[in-house]
This record gives C-alpha cells, sequence and structure tokens, in this order.
C-alpha cells in the first residue's frame, strides 16, 4: 500500500512517498505552504495511487502539542474530507535535525524529514 508523509511548515511542507508495497519512504519534494497546497495534496495522491498518509506530530519538549499543531489538525480534516483515505499522526521530534545530520542543511531538509517521520510510522506499524 502506498503512503505519504508530510512534515509540514508554517513556511514550507516537506513530503515523501514510499515504494509501490509501502515499506520503504523515499524523500519526494519540498513545496510552499500556500493557498494552492491542498489542490497539490489532493491531486498527487489521486495521480500516484496513495492510500494512506502520515502527518508529522508536532509536540514540544513536555510532549504536548505546539503552535503548528493547530494548522495539522485543520489540514488533517481537509483532507479526510477530500480523499476519504486513512490519515495519521506521527511523532515527529527533532526529524528535521535528523535529516540535516544525515545530510547536511539543503533544499530537500523537509523533505528528508517527512520521510522519517513516515519511516518511523511504517517502522512502528509493521505486522510481523
Amino acid at each position: 500500500m502506498k503512503r505519504m508523509g508530510i512534515d509540514y511548515g508554517a513556511k514550507k511542507i516537506g513530503l515523501a512517498i514510499t515504494d509501490d508495497s509501502g515499506v520503504m519512504a523515499f524523500p519526494y519534494k519540498v513545496v510552499p505552504n500556500n493557498a494552492d497546497f491542498l489542490r497539490y495534496i489532493e491531486s498527487l495522491v489521486k495521480e500516484r495511487g496513495i492510500k494512506e498518509i502520515v502527518i508529522g506530530h508536532s509536540i514540544d519538549n513536555k510532549g504536548e502539542s505546539n503552535s503548528i499543531h493547530k494548522a495539522v489538525e485543520s489540514l488533517i480534516t481537509d483532507l479526510t474530507l477530500s480523499l476519504g483515505i486513512p490519515i495519521h499522526l506521527e511523532p515527529e521530534q527533532y526529524s528535521t535535525q535528523q535529516a540535516v545530520k544525515i545530510q547536511g542543511k539543503n533544499a530537500h531538509t523537509d523533505a528528508s524529514a517527512a520521510s522519517i517521520i513516515l519511516d518511523s510510522f511504517i517502522t512502528k506499524n509493521k505486522k510481523s
């Protein structure tokens, strides 16, 4: 089952997509967080045959939702209504820092962070 990972940010949004089997996550693209974002995601999901979305759950150092989480909740509602596919939250603490540590900071950092979030979800939910 093909999946998409989203690292949601106020200015940029990192995207990752799995292989067709849904077990290997790959950085896909970084897109601006603007009025066209939702339409872009909707078309990408349909075009790529994505069946499940994993969005980074933005939490603070105390484990509580931070300021960006309200926007993520709104995104989840919009995507659920428009796509009707399962959408999951996955803790994303330090995913961007992990991506920077692996590859250095560059134009693809947010997509790499989305890949880390998606991979974490896949690993936690593997059926043994």
